[in-house]
């Protein structure tokens, strides 16, 4: 059995990806009651500043997932995912904004604060039709997907790879940052866009608002993970693997190589448009810092930790590596890069399928630490066998 069979060999393990799939399935159920059934003074709730961070960090897990599609099946690193992640951010903070209405800090019904304080006389073109949910929901999907396509479609058929495509990437969220910036953007320059107040006419200050959307990220990296899985195991995943390993073979036997890389990195680009249009509600900002280019390079180091090319070993490496930060930076924030780069250098070097290659090696060796049975000794002859 070769290595691409035996990768989907394992990614078709019926009991492996159900018992992630529940898992997930199991946050959506067990936090939301643990919040709000308990009360605050028993020992097992779970308090909603808990609930938005897990929140957090199944966006973080999501838009890990969207990397590895791209970077662990069809071998293409992408250094930018985070500048897909940002406009999805953006494209749901634009609805959130046009919600305020005249609750602003200026009282204009049409037009956002800063706008009113650029002193722009109308509401741009690009802004039209963002008091729609609806219409929001599509574009989250369609600007990270076409931006994906054109960039995408450009550097493929160029035949650009390895650390080339890596750098072009990164130097295209570096671009997208610099232009956010400006006020001339229209997307609230420096500061970004905040002050949110309701998504779809619940109020965010509320804690069950909080949780609703907490399961809405359970559910929609569930929702991913499913996609993302139907695609691997189908043909285009055998193919999007024999790109990874050999791209001149497949070349060669007459594959579109443009078209299953192109494929896979729109579909990751409107995975982490998801993620980042759900991270914002929660988090309650989105502005241009989240398209530095240290971002992508975060995202990198999540799906490397958990195991590229596993679909849940990127899941489990953006939650540990998150929770790592959430308590370095808290105790000894000044130790929390030294401890990331560490890590980076530790898992390229000794665990390079990472964390889910840890566990497969240690249950390796626990099976080789079993004494073995003896074997059965063969009945003695008797004297009527003899005979």
């Amino acid at each position: 059995m070769g290595p691409i069979t035996r990768r989907l060999a394992g990614l078709e393990n019926r009991k492996g990806w159900t018992a992630v799939l529940l898992t997930v399935l199991g946050f959506a159920l067990v936090v939301p009651v643990l919040n709000m059934a308990l009360e605050p003074g028993h020992p097992l709730h779970v308090p909603t500043y808990v609930v938005q961070l897990l929140g957090k960090y199944l966006c973080y897990a999501m838009l890990a997932l969207a990397l590895d599609l791209v970077w662990g099946f069809a071998g293409a690193l992408s250094l930018g995912h985070g500048a897909f992640f940002a406009l999805g951010g953006y494209v749901m903070g634009m609805y959130l904004m046009r919600q305020i209405g005249d609750r602003g800090v200026y009282g204009n019904a049409e037009l956002p604060d800063f706008m009113v304080f650029l002193n722009w006389d109308s509401l741009p073109w690009y802004w039209m039709g963002f008091d729609s949910f609806a219409f929001t929901a599509v574009m989250v999907l369609i600007v990270p997907g076409v931006l994906a396509f054109v960039f995408g479609w450009l550097a493929f058929r160029s035949r650009i790879t390895g650390v080339y495509f890596s750098i072009i990437t990164q130097a295209m969220t570096y671009a997208l940052m610099l232009a956010f910036f400006r006020n001339e953007m229209g997307f609230g320059g420096n500061n970004g866009l905040t002050d949110f107040k309701d998504i779809l006419g619940f109020s965010m200050s509320r804690d069950s608002t909080k949780v609703g959307l907490y399961v809405a990220t359970v559910l929609m990296l569930a929702a991913a993970y499913l996609a993302a899985r139907f695609i691997v195991t189908s043909r285009l995943g055998r193919v999007l693997l024999a790109v990874r390993d050999a791209e001149s073979r497949v070349r060669f036997l007459g594959h579109s190589v443009t078209g299953a890389k192109l494929f896979a990195f729109v579909v990751s680009a409107m995975i982490a448009g998801v993620a980042g249009a759900l991270y914002v509600p929660q988090v309650g900002i989105i502005n241009p810092s989240e398209f530095s280019p240290a971002n992508s390079i975060e995202i990198a180091i999540w799906t490397a930790v958990g195991g590229r090319g596993t679909l849940f070993g990127p899941i489990l490496g953006a939650m540990s590596v998150n929770a790592a930060k959430s308590f370095f930076t808290g105790v000894a924030p000044e130790v929390w890069l030294f401890f990331l780069g560490s890590l980076f250098v530790v898992v390229t070097l000794f665990l390079p399928k990472g964390l889910v290659g840890l566990f497969g090696l240690l249950k390796r060796r626990q099976r080789r630490a079993m004494p073995k049975a003896s074997p059965t000794p063969a009945p003695k002859a008797t004297e009527e066998t003899h005979a």
